[in-house]
């Protein structure tokens, strides 16, 4: 099971990036002095970034438990 902890730890670290990727968008989109709907609409495409890097974020993390509790 330790195979399953590593893909896990993986997952999870990809899941990271993906809302840090996220975050830096969110970040740029405020700086960049946007209208108010032009920035609702970009953060309206981050957000399903935002939401997958989560999910893959918290599948690496439940990966991870069940391999150690089987191990």
């Amino acid at each position: 099971m330790e195979i399953l902890i590593w893909v896990g730890a993986i997952v999870s670290l990809l899941g990271l990036a993906g809302i840090g990727v996220s975050v830096v968008k969110v970040i740029r989109a405020r700086r960049a002095g946007l209208s108010d709907e032009e920035l609702r609409a970009r953060l309206s495409r981050v957000l399903p970034l935002n939401l997958g890097a989560l999910f893959l974020s918290t599948i690496g993390l439940m990966m991870v438990m069940v391999g150690i509790l089987l191990s």
